[in-house]
């Protein structure tokens, strides 16, 4: 039997499992593909927030890499939590010589409001790795992070995204889910436009929404769709995920990664 599409997350550990590698994997399993890893940073974490975060040395987080890419191979590579200059640097550096799509999801922050970015590293993020992403997929405290741009509605989304495609990415997914109303995203490469809607749903368990929506793109880029294919199906993914969401702990509980397995309710994006 042949081996599914291959996609490499490379991410910090949520002990909570509803976010970072744990999210990742568990996406990219939902979603018909094999995931692999690379741990860039352990953190002591549950449904109230992040308790502590410790950082590996570029070295192993080089060493995992290779040792993946080298004999394994890759079809897509997603990043998250990637906490340091160093780290930054040296992911950046791996994904300028891979020959696959990658998706760089700038974590600046936990769903809590925990900081797992280190402020130093911000302009690795917008000189190296950006560079190097196919998609980026800012939530907007990031792109606030990066750019100094508040988005306060809908109607800033495409200042938004113009501010952080001069950093060089080729298409960035600005994530408008903070914004009041329907869950907006607009996706562009600076001249051509899709706008994802969704229904907000009233549920609080968002936790690993970000991580899932961009593993969920890695893994369609991994099929071989196209950058607004791979960012449609996975909208439709995470919609369904965040309205299956369950409580879990004292706090925001996770998405439900499984939700198309257990009798989840989809959701419905629109073009």
């Amino acid at each position: 039997m042949s081996a599914p599409p291959r996609v490499l997350t490379v991410a910090g550990s949520d002990s909570g499992g509803g976010a970072g590698i744990q999210a990742d994997l568990k996406t990219m399993l939902a979603l018909g593909t094999h995931g692999m890893s690379v741990v860039t940073a352990v953190t002591a974490q549950n449904s109230r927030g992040v308790q502590g975060a410790w950082e590996l040395p570029a070295e192993a987080v080089r060493a995992q890499y290779r040792s993946v890419v080298d004999d394994i191979g890759v079809q897509a590579v997603k990043t998250g939590m990637l906490a340091s200059a160093e780290l930054v640097e040296t992911v950046a550096e791996l994904l300028a010589a891979t020959e696959a799509p990658a998706v760089v999801d700038p974590v600046g922050v936990s769903k809590h409001g925990d900081p797992l970015l280190a402020a130093s590293a911000l302009d690795s993020v917008r000189t190296r790795l950006l560079p190097a992403a196919t998609v980026a997929t800012p939530n907007l405290d990031e792109v606030a992070q990066l750019t100094g741009i508040r988005v306060e509605s809908e109607q800033d989304l495409r200042r938004a995204a113009d501010a952080v495609l001069a950093y060089g990415p080729r298409w960035v997914l600005v994530k408008g889910g903070h914004l009041a109303g329907d869950a907006v995203d607009l996706l562009t490469d600076g001249s051509e436009e899709h706008w994802l809607r969704a229904p907000r749903h009233d549920n609080r368990h968002t936790h690993g929404t970000g991580c899932t929506l961009a593993s969920a793109v890695a893994c369609g880029l991994a099929k071989g769709q196209s950058v607004p294919e791979a960012v449609t199906a996975a909208k439709e993914y995470v919609t369904g995920a965040i309205a299956a969401g369950f409580a879990l702990g004292a706090g925001i509980g996770p998405v439900d990664h499984g939700w198309r397995l257990s009798g989840g309710t989809p959701g419905t994006p629109g073009a």
